[in-house]
């Protein structure tokens, strides 16, 4: 760590780097961030730097209210694509301590790290794989709420020659590539306006660290492009809304632990244990992987016909079924073993999203829990008869069940510490009696003439 922090203070004196921005999130997965001069960062690595934790979302109460930002010199990059000509930047993610250098139980970061020492105690690391999907847009609306202007009117996998969003991508991955986030893929996605842009895997808090900056990147790129990026879950009615499926794998050392060669489905045990947990557990978990109300429109859309909509409703897993909540991708080589979960939106905090995703793995390993059979059907395509006789149980159809089942899980509690879990229930039982009161243009075109 030392050494790390050398390699900070003589690459910001190499580079007469001018800012230097300390970032951190709060519970619902915001980015904050402080700038400090370079000259002061190394009384910021002894000492941190001190803030009002009164301030931010479900960090502190005003009685209690200081707390510091502990940079984290692993996470040290530069971004020179910032500079506007006035020297370049860089950042740094913080750990959240109290005034006493003990971990703040609110900070969303250390919560992440709590599940990967859990599993790192079994013997494991967590690695994630996402595919962020989001929209560009030419115009937006917020205050009257009016439906906003996509910047093409692409498809899927549709080469969108001369259009923004063909440029914006290369932009944006280019910019990803030079702040050390490696890109898989990217392309146009189903709806007009929509992008997909996929990450490579690494351990699940570089990757969380990875997703808050390319949220971050991808609107900077966009506002010099004219445009705005979006990661809301659902903007259109008649639209698919924006996912981010995760793929999830577990190793051992170099070994991957979801890989049996002599399986017929080449699943491991500790892979099935592992899928059985998200699947038992994923009605308890979804308040937090589909944090917001928006967030239901999107499992619950209504796709047009001959259109694709990848979100699940209900609880089952398959190989290769894209219609599943769990879905176990064909792959070639051993290391590449591994399980995709499919109802995270891009709006989640993938601090707290992740963390209690691997806890359910690990809970179905711990308590061994059996993997129900695998289903060929498109289950959304099912009638709702032949779903209960399937067995395939519904997940939470808005944000105020996703609450009820979250509030009564023993593992959800667990895992996201008390603190955590009582503010997210508090602030999200707000937010749905905001939004249950609204008074909206559906209902007055619908009523207005009873």
């Amino acid at each position: 760590m030392e050494r790390q922090k050398e390699f900070v203070l003589r690459t910001l004196e190499e580079r007469d780097i001018r800012f230097v921005r300390l970032w951190f999130t709060d519970v619902l997965g915001t980015l904050k961030s402080v700038s400090v001069a370079p000259a002061e960062l190394e009384s910021a690595f002894e000492e941190g730097i001190g803030f009002d934790g009164s301030a931010i979302e479900g960090f502190a109460r005003v009685y209690e209210s200081d707390m510091v930002a502990m940079p984290d010199p692993t996470t040290f990059q530069v971004f020179p694509f910032e500079g506007r000509g006035i020297g370049e930047s860089a950042r740094m993610f913080c750990d959240i301590l109290t005034p006493e250098g003990a971990p703040s139980w609110a900070d969303p970061r250390h919560v992440l790290r709590r599940a990967l020492s859990k599993a790192a105690d079994r013997g494991f690391t967590f690695y994630v794989h996402p595919e962020i999907e989001f929209f560009l847009f030419k115009d937006i609306f917020p205050e009257t709420g009016a439906k906003p202007e996509p910047v093409d009117d692409g498809g899927y996998f549709d080469h969108t020659t001369h259009s923004v969003a063909r440029d914006f991508r290369r932009q944006a991955i280019l910019a990803l590539e030079r702040v050390g986030i490696s890109v898989e893929f990217s392309h146009h996605e189903v709806a007009p306006g929509q992008q997909e842009i996929d990450l490579r895997y690494a351990d699940a808090l570089t990757t969380a660290d990875n997703i808050m900056t390319f949220r971050h990147v991808v609107k900077e790129i966009a506002m010099t492009s004219d445009v705005t990026a979006s990661f809301m879950p659902k903007p259109y009615n008649t639209q698919p809304g924006s996912g981010m499926h995760s793929h999830l794998s577990l190793f051992e050392g170099e070994d991957n632990a979801f890989h049996d060669p002599g399986d017929e489905q080449r699943l491991s045990k500790t892979a099935k244990a592992f899928i059985a947990g998200l699947l038992r557990h994923a009605p308890e978990f979804t308040a937090i992987t589909n944090q917001w109300v928006n967030s239901y429109k999107r499992l619950y859309s209504s796709a047009q016909p001959g259109q694709i909509s990848e979100a699940p409703s209900y609880v089952s897993w398959g190989k290769a079924n894209r219609s599943a909540l769990v879905r176990v991708p064909v792959y070639g080589k051993p290391n590449s073993a591994r399980v995709e979960i499919r109802s995270l939106d891009s709006a989640t905090n993938p601090y707290l999203a992740y963390a209690v995703l691997l806890g359910a793995g690990l809970k179905g390993i711990e308590e061994g829990y059996e993997l129900p059979p695998g289903t060929e059907d498109d289950v959304s395509a099912l009638t709702s008869a032949e779903r209960v006789a399937a067995g395939y149980q519904s997940l939470p159809s808005n944000l105020a069940e996703a609450l009820d089942k979250m509030e009564s899980s023993e593992l959800v509690a667990e895992v996201l510490g008390e603190h955590v879990f009582d503010y997210f229930l508090k602030n999200k039982r707000q937010e749905w009696e905001d939004y249950r009161t609204q008074v909206t243009a559906f209902e007055r075109k619908r009523y207005i003439n009873l």
